[in-house]
């Protein structure tokens, strides 16, 4: 084929695909312009996921009408003026690409008046073709309508996911501009219905309450550290308030949202020795420095940036959240470390201590007492299927793990993975059954991000069948009734958060998958914990549990529960036998 110039419309079409991802993109693209025409009140109304219209109204400084037609070209921006101007960039749009870019895959209106002229103007671009503008008396500001989205690109909407999942990106980009904007006010209507608002009084934590809920925004820890060069400020989460991925985690520089690995890498080595292995922290984090010295013109989505220097901007934020960490969590004192003893010193008296009994166990013992445990067979042998010879409990170890005599050597078990399987198990073999549910004495109510909030209605079916009792509770709260039995004693806010964790994880899953998936990640919250001590009854139990289950090798999520030590290995560690 030989080389020729694509055609514009191929061109923007192109140039959109980099821009325009999928709806969510649009309502950044167009917020930002709000936001930077200096609006402090912005609604969003989005209809069938944003495939049918996105409209974005402003109370903005507004478009001059004989420079409607001008702001639709690609490359056209008021925020340039020369090549110098890339390094200095003070506004959160700059490319010149954003609406040129929309308007060839939708149908673009773009009506605006600024406040010295009486009447406002508007223009249409439909498939890249611009329409002659016309005169109308509006408010001053401007008002952009996206409808049809991508009408002239099938292919595109066949990538896009659900309308459900659409909407939760939506609703997390609004979300995230919310924070990055506490004193501008937003509104965000999905299908009609208001789905996010903000007073646009300026207080962050409000903002956090809107997003996150009473009961996070009031843990929420401030973070203030300002040098010569760069100020950090926002609100971590203490560590036990923790999430199970990264997405919580957000960064603004200078109020542009970015993702930046190495952020990410220096708030999670703040949380050094804080938080358990596989939890992350909730942050709200901005960076505020010259415009010269960090690069924002790295992708044409504008959300990653490069720093003049990476390695200062990493330790100051490094040292900001552990310092507001260290100043806000109390160091616990020498003699008291929750039963860990400390090497060379006193042997911990554990005769006083409240013993943690899980229900599980007790109800346990009531089916084993009714023979439904299976057949122990002699010392030596296995369980029928099972894997594991009969163990003779020995003790416990640093209150993490169990030390057990098999036919065949010597066993550790780690009591939390071993937990974790137990009741997995216990958790499917009622699951073509009706989970039983226990009725909870007090009701609890969880507030829940409109994101998270929304997943939850959609799957209010599925955590039904598996044993819970929720009922919504104004726009993004839930109270829940009931928990399944074999959780009792355990949080319910907690648990459901587990839930929901897993379905923010798998957009589109298969309902079985998704179903174990969530199943697992509530064994795993609810189960014994390292640290945690056990009494001899308890740890019985526990092994004579692992023993029942199908496969107790690993927990749900495929870690080792036990390691075995062959009294082959042992005889030759000790030297009684020579080496192999």
């Amino acid at each position: 084929m030989p080389i020729q110039i694509l055609s514009e419309e191929v061109a923007s079409q192109i140039a959109a695909g980099e821009v325009v991802e999928r709806p969510s993109s649009v309502v950044k693209e167009l917020i930002e312009n709000a936001l930077d025409a200096g609006a402090d009140q912005i609604t969003i109304l989005v209809r069938e996921a944003g495939k049918r219209l996105i409209e974005v109204v402003d109370n903005g400084a507004g478009i001059p009408a004989e420079e409607l037609a001008l702001a639709v070209h690609r490359h056209a921006t008021s925020k340039l003026r020369d090549a110098e101007d890339l390094f200095r960039v003070p506004t959160l749009g700059f490319r010149g690409e954003a609406l040129a870019s929309i308007g060839s895959v939708s149908h673009l209106s773009l009506i605006s008046r600024i406040q010295r002229e009486d009447l406002g103007a508007s223009i249409k671009v439909e498939g890249g073709e611009l329409k002659p503008s016309t005169q109308l008396g509006i408010p001053p500001g401007t008002t952009v309508r996206v409808e049809h989205l991508f009408n002239n690109v099938p292919a595109r909407l066949k990538f896009l996911k659900t309308d459900r999942t659409e909407k939760r990106h939506i609703n997390d980009i609004v979300s995230r501009y919310g924070l990055a904007n506490p004193g501008v006010r937003l509104k965000l209507y999905q299908d009609d219905e208001l789905v996010f608002q903000t007073s646009g009084s300026g207080v962050l934590r409000e903002v956090i309450t809107v997003v996150y809920g009473v009961g996070t925004a009031r843990q929420m820890i401030e973070v203030l550290s300002e040098d010569d060069v760069l100020m950090v400020n926002g609100f971590i989460s203490p560590p036990g308030l923790t999430r199970s991925n990264r997405r919580e985690i957000l960064y603004f520089v200078n109020q542009r949202p970015v993702q930046d690995p190495a952020l990410n890498k220096a708030l999670t080595q703040a949380y050094h020795t804080l938080l358990m292995k596989g939890r992350y922290p909730i942050s709200v984090l901005f960076l505020k420095l010259p415009p010269d010295k960090v690069d924002v013109n790295v992708h044409p989505t504008k959300a990653e940036v490069r720093f003049v220097d990476k390695g200062e901007v990493f330790r100051s934020v490094g040292k900001a959240v552990r310092r507001a960490l260290l100043a806000n969590t109390p160091i616990p004192e020498v003699g008291n470390l929750g039963g860990v003893r400390l090497w060379g010193g006193p042997t911990p008296d554990h005769r006083d201590v409240q013993r943690w009994i899980d229900p599980a166990w007790e109800m346990a013992k009531d089916a084993k007492d009714e023979g439904s445990f299976g057949t122990l067979v002699e010392s030596g042998q296995v369980i029928a299927g099972m894997g594991t010879p009969i163990l003779r409990l020995i003790g416990q170890v640093a209150a993490t793990y169990l030390i057990a005599e098999g036919p065949d050597g010597l066993y550790l078990i780690d009591q939390h993975a071993a937990h974790e399987r137990i009741l997995f198990e216990k958790f499917i073999s009622t699951r073509d059954k009706n989970v039983p549910s226990q009725i909870l004495l007090d009701s609890v109510v969880v507030e829940f991000s409109p994101s998270s909030a929304d997943l939850v209605n959609e799957h209010l079916k599925l955590l039904g069948e598996l044993g819970f009792d929720l009922e919504s509770f104004g726009p993004d709260a839930f109270v829940i009734r009931a928990v399944p039995a074999l959780l009792q004693g355990t949080s319910p806010e907690g648990i459901l958060r587990a839930a929901v964790e897993d379905l923010e994880e798998d957009e589109t899953p298969l309902e079985k998958n998704i179903e174990q998936k969530i199943i697992a990640r509530i064994c795993k919250r609810a189960s014994v914990k390292a640290g945690q001590i056990l009494s001899p009854e308890e740890s019985k139990q526990l092994l004579l549990d692992l023993e029942a289950c199908i496969s107790p090798r690993t927990c749900p999520h495929g870690r080792p529960t036990m390691i075995h030590l062959s009294v082959d290995l042992l005889e030759r560690k000790f030297g009684r036998t020579g080496p192999r």
